[in-house]
């Protein structure tokens, strides 16, 4: 199982608790975990992209699996890899430290329009830099980018004030929350948490920020996969979300289960491929 982000972060803890999850699911397995992070994930969904044909490999995917090649930054496509399942879903919270001026989404808009606010992220062309591409389209500021390879790198930069605002998963923040040290300003999902600890942080949309987007968590296996590999792949994901492993990544680190396999899966990526085209592609 490659993960294409460094270790600590809500793509490394999904592949671990994914990872766990299968061989649980299906007895006799063995799955063995990878970090390949550099690039933004390039390197790590390169390094599946070099493993066509062969089935013992997989990969712990996310929304870079669009965004990179949109962006132009990879020769390869979704169309390289097979699809194997999406399980989840793992929504952002816009973070700052406890001393920070800024106590709602709001107030870093406010603040972009006026001077210069650093804004922190896992990677220069995924999930968060859609979301504050969405913000910026939306509201007419333009953010400082800071781009760190992994949410384990970003939570003691945004700690140290390196940047001002970071864009986080919950489960990478949560112990940060608990002891003070970090507060969240907002989330990006459609509707608030209802787990008691984030229950009180409103939506971007509340705070008058027309802006919801979440990450997707799920496997890809190499491409060139025959009939009989892909269906032995999604038959044993479909186990996955059955197990307490699983179940208990979802209630750690406050994801919410949404399960598509094979074909369906397939058909999600080129939807969300469609919509996130026109917003990241760079001119020719």
């Amino acid at each position: 199982m490659i993960v294409p982000f460094a270790a600590g972060g809500g793509s490394d803890l999904a592949g671990r608790s994914i990872a766990a999850a299968l061989e649980k699911a299906q007895p006799g397995l063995k799955v063995t975990v990878e970090n390949r992070d550099g690039g933004s994930g390039a390197v790590g969904y390169s390094a599946l992209l070099g493993k066509k044909g062969n089935g013992n490999y997989l990969l712990a995917t996310e929304n870079a699996i669009l965004s990179l090649p949109i962006s132009g930054q990879v020769s390869f496509t979704r169309k390289d890899f097979t699809p194997v399942a999406k399980l989840a879903e793992d929504g952002g919270i816009l973070v700052v430290k406890k001393d920070s001026p800024f106590k709602t989404c709001t107030d870093v808009v406010n603040a972009a329009k006026s001077g210069r606010v650093s804004v922190g992220m896992s990677g220069a062309y995924g999930v968060d830099n859609v979301i504050f591409t969405l913000i910026e389209q939306k509201t007419g500021v333009t953010f400082q980018r800071v781009p760190f390879e992994s949410g384990g790198e970003l939570v003691p930069a945004v700690l140290g004030g390196q940047v001002q605002v970071a864009l986080l998963n919950p489960g990478e923040v949560i112990g940060q929350f608990r002891s003070g040290d970090l507060r969240g300003l907002c989330v990006t999902t459609d509707e608030r948490y209802t787990y008691p600890e984030l229950a009180s942080l409103g939506t971007a949309k509340e705070q008058g920020i027309d802006v919801s987007y979440v990450q997707f968590r799920g496997i890809l296996g190499a491409g060139g996969l025959d009939e009989r590999e892909k269906a032995y792949w999604v038959q044993a994901a479909k186990g996955i979300t059955r197990t307490a492993e699983f179940q208990k990544w979802l209630k750690d680190n406050y994801l919410q289960q949404s399960e598509l396999y094979g074909d369906d899966f397939a058909a999600y990526l080129e939807q969300l491929d469609t919509a996130l085209a026109p917003l990241l592609k760079k001119p020719s």
